[in-house]
């Protein structure tokens, strides 16, 4: 049986669509006469936000902005620089976007009365998540664990965020935990480690639309932006694929009918 979930925060369990960071990684590039786009920005989304930065500049379109501007391609300096200008816009406007996704709240509250331990994972550093989880807190949503590319060797997609919070929450072996997460490096971060990796649809990062927009969208518009979403989770191996965070104990209970037959992910 599950024992644990791994929750990523923004695009998942708070701030739909995970517009928090996007408008502060295009202002960054955007200081340098460096237009990225939407797409662009949206891209490496989940990622330790040094990391996304640097992904963003080894984007081939990117790059060739910057040597057409500056002469040579963004190095570490160039990176470091552009982070020491995103840390602070971000803090500016964090605890904006610390309201949960409809739903998120109640399946927490779902999954502890079965006895499943709330784990988390983020893209934030430590010094981020302290915004973020003291704004969901006083709105609901409180994980059991948290642990941020701060605290361990590397972030997304690599696997180690989720065994410390296994450690943490004295849980094994790695099948009787699900990821769940918005974009293709929680699925790969959760792949890595040997869970069971779960992608959310509505209010993703990958979709990056406003629950407004999503509302108001012709269904048939919807349909076909979900499923070139879903076809990057599974690209990238999710195991099951959900419409929203809410549905995930639903999920739980079809990974617990498939550990019960003998299959691992």
């Amino acid at each position: 049986m599950i024992k644990a979930v791994m929750l990523d925060w923004a695009g998942t369990m708070v701030d739909y669509g995970c517009f928090a960071p996007l408008n502060v990684f295009m202002e960054v590039f955007h200081r340098r006469d460096i237009s990225i786009t939407v797409d662009e920005a949206r891209a490496p989304m989940g990622m330790l936000k040094r990391d996304h930065i640097k992904a963003i500049c080894q984007m081939e379109r990117v790059s060739q902005l910057w040597v057409d501007k500056f002469g040579s391609i963004p190095g570490e300096a160039e990176i470091d620089a552009l982070y020491a200008d995103f840390e602070p816009l971000l803090f500016e406007t964090l605890h904006e976007y610390a309201t949960p996704i409809p739903g998120a709240v109640a399946l927490v509250e779902r999954l502890r009365a079965q006895g499943i331990a709330i784990g988390s994972t983020t893209g934030y550093t430590r010094e981020m998540m302290d915004i973020v989880t003291a704004e969901a807190s006083k709105l609901g949503y409180a994980p059991d664990s948290l642990v941020t590319p701060s605290e361990v060797p590397a972030g997304r997609p690599a696997p180690w965020m989720i065994y410390q919070n296994a450690m943490q929450l004295n849980v094994y072996p790695m099948y009787h935990i699900v990821k769940a997460g918005d974009t293709v490096s929680d699925i790969l971060e959760g792949v890595h480690a040997g869970c069971w990796s779960v992608g959310v649809l509505l209010g993703s990062s990958e979709l990056g639309m406003t629950e407004e927009e999503v509302v108001n969208c012709d269904p048939q518009t919807l349909e076909s932006r979900k499923a070139v979403v879903a076809e990057r989770f599974r690209a990238a191996g999710a195991h099951m694929i959900i419409e929203s965070i809410g549905q995930l104990d639903g999920a739980i209970t079809e990974i617990n009918q498939r550990l019960a037959g003998g299959e691992r992910p």
